[in-house]
């Protein structure tokens, strides 16, 4: 046998084809367990899970380019592309569970929403593009992104935040506030739902996404920051065409905690040091991939404790396969706020979904922007109501 050859394929030709196999069965089957060893398959099935195109081209060129120069001899070698036939179909199964994702939150949205919204799964041809070449980036000619404008006084980058306003500034826009994941200890402003942001902001929404302070600082530090966000909104909004009484609160992971539990603690005079007598009040918040429970042993560190009869409408979206916050602990929170709040308590499960699946433009992501715009006009103009 000459070496690096086995059965007469290239060892190369064969490692490539496992690796992006083993990628593509990670955004399938992610690792059920939690910590340092589960987070780069985490990590790389977040990627396949969600990028398609860039996966196909994975699984399909290093084939093409093997058999053109000869190292896979057909039909003698046939066996050789078992793997990427098998990989080929993993990435089939993958987009069918993310083109499954408009119906989930239309199924959720029904019956909360007048008229009846329907979802098109990313079909406008812009957005399509996007999500076709993701990650690739580019900006949207007609949103401006205002980077880094200060709403606090916390050293460095903790309390700067990114605003994505429509370039034609439209008068009395609502505001979307987006806080990132990250547990508490990483993350950025930049990092995820940068679809949300520049689809939202080119349909008439300004839009802030901001950064906050991170571990070694302790609860309640960061709802403090989101806080101030909300009261930066409140103090700067109509310079850029915003109407702050028509706010919507949102965030991934650690960020969904934070715009839950802003949703809850409005006015809180705890959460607002220095800043009491701003009103913090939101129409609406929608949470991603959230963890809800408590993050100290101080009970009012989930928003689970601050839960009230006239709590604002709140959406949950979650995906089935998370790994990093199972599913039925999202489905725990939402039982829990819809059994003590008078309004609107939602959630929709995107089958096949992966923890921060907004980190890049993709079919399940383009579907979530569309359905946050539906139910963001809904209660930022006071057309939802609760579902019988």
């Amino acid at each position: 046998m000459n070496e690096g050859v086995i059965l007469g394929v290239p060892l190369g030709y064969l490692i490539s084809t496992i690796v992006t196999a083993v990628i593509v069965g990670f955004g399938l089957w992610p690792p059920s367990t939690h910590g340092p060893r589960a987070t780069l398959p985490y990590l790389l099935g977040t990627v396949s899970s969600e990028l398609y195109a860039p996966m196909l081209l994975f699984a399909v060129a290093p084939t093409a380019l093997a058999v053109a120069q000869g190292d896979v001899d057909l039909p003698g070698e046939l066996w050789a592309l078992a793997i990427p036939a098998v990989t080929i179909v993993g990435i089939g199964m993958a987009l069918r569970r993310a083109s499954r994702s408009h119906r989930a939150l239309e199924s959720t949205l029904a019956g909360a929403l007048e008229p009846h919204v329907t979802l098109h799964g990313g079909a406008d041809p812009g957005q399509a593009l996007r999500v076709l070449l993701s990650p690739v980036r580019w900006p949207r000619r007609d949103v401006v992104r205002l980077k880094n404008l200060r709403y606090g006084p916390a050293p460095g980058r903790e309390n700067l935040l990114d605003l994505y306003v429509p370039r034609n500034r439209p008068a009395s826009a609502p505001v979307l506030v987006y806080f990132h994941g990250g547990g508490y200890f990483s993350g950025a402003k930049s990092r995820e739902a940068r679809l949300l942001l520049e689809r939202s902001a080119s349909r008439g929404w300004v839009c802030a996404s901001a950064n906050y302070r991170l571990r070694p600082a302790q609860c309640p530090a960061q709802l403090i920051d989101a806080k101030r966000v909300l009261a930066w909104v409140q103090a700067e909004a109509a310079t850029y065409g915003a109407d702050p009484a028509r706010i919507l609160v949102t965030g991934g992971s650690a960020g969904a905690h934070l715009a839950m539990t802003c949703a809850f603690t409005a006015g809180a005079p705890r959460f607002q040091p220095g800043f009491e007598h701003v009103d913090t009040s939101v129409a609406g918040a929608v949470g991603f991939y959230g963890y809800y429970g408590r993050v100290t042993d101080d009970p009012a560190s989930s928003p689970v404790d601050h839960v009230h009869a006239d709590a604002p409408p709140i959406l949950v979206i979650h995906g089935t396969h998370d790994p990093m916050a199972p599913v039925e602990y999202a489905g725990a929170f939402s039982a829990t706020a819809g059994a003590a709040s008078a309004g609107v308590v939602m959630m929709a499960e995107l089958p096949g979904g992966l923890h921060a699946f907004d980190r890049f433009a993709s079919i399940r992501s383009a579907s979530v922007a569309e359905a946050v715009e539906a139910f963001g006009s809904a209660v930022v103009s006071g057309g939802i109501r609760r579902p019988r």
